[in-house]
């Protein structure tokens, strides 16, 4: 009796680890909708703060220490999409190949516009709107960095 516990408890043991792993596995399809998705919330946040660098939007504090919260969350978000199973997808995308063939430029990027982020969520609590205003452009130019060398032109 005991051994066919055993058996049975290496069983299910083996079959949950299966199903975890095969739950795990992502489409490459998927992969890219969810990339894109999260890189649509960025635009949605960083649009207002944008406006309200180059003088077309009416400046807010609240509104920038918000959005600064989520970009702080959503700058994180896309890069496990760009996993090397979605180089050749049918799934229309405006990734460049130079995403795989330099990853560590690509991944500087990343980081690059994750310290940008990181630091507008700072300079926005110290009520500078000049420094807010410097740092949403510097941020704009992490972000257009990104986009001229591993995206598409559209």
């Amino acid at each position: 009796m005991k051994r066919k516990l055993v058996a049975a408890t290496v069983v299910a043991s083996v079959g949950a680890a299966w199903l975890v792993a095969a739950v795990a596995q992502v489409k490459p399809e998927t992969l890219v909708k969810q990339r894109q998705a999260a890189m649509t919330l960025q635009g949605k946040y960083f649009g207002p703060l944008a406006g309200m660098a180059q003088g077309k939007l009416p400046y807010d504090a609240n509104i920038v220490q918000r959005n600064a919260g989520y970009l702080g969350v959503l700058d994180k978000m896309p890069w496990d999409g760009f996993d090397p199973s979605t180089k050749n997808v049918t799934v229309k995308t405006a990734a460049l190949p130079a995403i795989w063939n330099e990853p560590a430029k690509f991944k500087e990027a990343q980081e690059r516009l994750q310290s940008e982020v990181s630091r507008l969520a700072a300079v926005s609590k110290g009520g500078d709107e000049g420094a807010v205003k410097a740092q949403i452009g510097a941020i704009g130019k992490a972000c257009g960095n990104c986009h001229d060398n591993f995206r598409e032109k559209q």
